[in-house]
């Protein structure tokens, strides 16, 4: 990796956002975006004071974009701007774009205004609903609403002519497209790549889905301690937002430019649970062979990881589940490894946790710093690892393991380690 950019609730650059994970600071408040008051949840974490014009020099182009879209913008300007790809020759062929994504940003008083005027005795007039969406609805906005827009447009904004994917597979989405584009550099048809996720669900409909699937949780009077994972008293996750971008270069094209690297990508797990769409295996099938088949990968045993950078939501399930399947893929090896979730100070960024998440590996290993995983004050028995609770700790790592399991059963994991030279 020669190149990282970020924006998130605690931070809109790299290393803003790295220094209050190293304090152990917090996103999470109330919700602004809309009336959550009658919400069962009226927390989030919200990327504050973000402007698009900050990052280019023509912000009315995206004026129909939704915040998923100009997120990925401003992350990936960091991430081409610390690269330096920018002021090299780059075969623009030989230069792509895979993304994690997830959709546009809904307009629920949009939604509603078309609903209102069609109803008729009690259901939906097909007619009426019909000529409302074209009398109120805007085709560019519906344009910008699809999953594949961002990728299209970092691909326009930095020439990147090369393969162009997003994959939407929940939250190990952009964990998938980092592992996917490492893969289409490996066979020989990019030399660079910029890979991440982009994602906000902050808004009506995303805050009613998951709090009818009692996921998230409802600790809203005090914010910066509802995210508590692998804590005994955890009640769900608390919806975050943001964007985490990585350029990913062909290490001897990378060298050939004199270019910075962050670390590389050594290790890929991919798999499926094949059981139910939101339940994970209650075994943890699938993420111990993923964890497995990256060890595999990164020809690495289990002894030889020195940080695992949890999915760890702060659900019940997850975070059991999650460690039983640590324990089954190292072994005895678990107990002797520090893990943490972020999530804890950030919330979940859905389709954009996993490249924050790689990232965040990326500057441990630089500076020998795990992160915390804070508001952990009472140990759940079976939850039983070092969860590095509430403080950062100093320790020299030269591999990290991040870990992403999304609904649906999608499990990824990445391994990553210190630049070798």
């Amino acid at each position: 990796m020669t190149g990282v950019g970020v924006i998130t609730p605690i931070g809109k650059d790299v290393e803003s956002m790295w220094k209050v994970l190293r304090e152990g600071g917090s996103g999470i408040g109330r919700i602004t975006h809309f009336d959550a008051s009658s919400f069962p949840t009226k927390i989030a974490a919200e990327v504050k004071n973000f402007q698009i014009s900050d990052y280019v020099q023509d912000p009315g182009r995206f004026s129909a974009a939704g915040r998923n879209i100009l997120f990925a913008i401003g992350a990936a300007t960091e991430a081409v701007r610390t690269s330096g790809i920018q002021d090299a020759r780059l075969d623009p062929a030989r230069f792509g774009v895979y993304l994690g994504a997830g959709e546009g940003q809904q307009d629920f008083p949009i939604f509603m205004k078309l609903v209102s005027e069609s109803l008729r005795d009690g259901g939906i007039d097909l007619e009426k609903f019909t000529q409302a969406g074209l009398k109120y609805l805007n085709p560019k906005f519906e344009m910008e609403q699809e999953p594949n827009m961002p990728a299209a447009h970092l691909a326009a904004l930095f020439n990147a002519q090369g393969p162009n994917l997003n994959c939407l597979t929940a939250c190990a989405a952009s964990s998938q497209a980092i592992g996917e584009a490492t893969e289409i550099i490996r066979r020989g048809d990019a030399d660079v790549m910029l890979s991440g996720g982009s994602h906000s669900m902050i808004h009506a409909f995303g805050v009613t889905g998951f709090n009818l699937l009692t996921a998230l949780s409802t600790h809203n009077d005090e914010p910066t301690k509802a995210s508590r994972p692998f804590d005994k008293n955890r009640d769900g996750f608390v919806l975050g937002e943001g964007a985490g971008m990585l350029v990913l270069e062909e290490l001897e094209h990378a060298r050939a430019r004199g270019a910075h690297i962050y670390g590389e990508v050594v290790g890929y797990g991919t798999t499926a649970d094949a059981f139910r769409i939101t339940d994970t295996h209650p075994e943890g099938r699938g993420a111990v062979s993923c964890i497995q088949m990256a060890l595999r990968d990164a020809g690495l045993g289990t002894g030889d990881i020195n940080y695992v950078n949890a999915h760890g939501t702060s659900t019940e399930v997850n975070d059991r589940v999650e460690t039983m399947a640590i324990r089954k893929a190292l072994g005895q090896d678990a107990y002797k490894t520090p893990v943490s979730s972020i999530k804890s100070m950030m919330g979940h960024l859905i389709a954009a946790a996993g490249s924050v998440e790689a990232i965040t590996c990326l500057l441990a290993i630089r500076d020998g710093v795990i992160p915390p995983t804070i508001n952990y004050e009472t140990p759940d028995p079976e939850c039983d690892l070092d969860y590095v609770p509430n403080h950062a700790r100093e320790s020299k790592l030269k591999t990290a393991l991040s870990n992403s399991f999304g609904f649906g059963g999608q499990n990824i994991s990445l391994i990553f380690s210190a630049f070798k030279g």
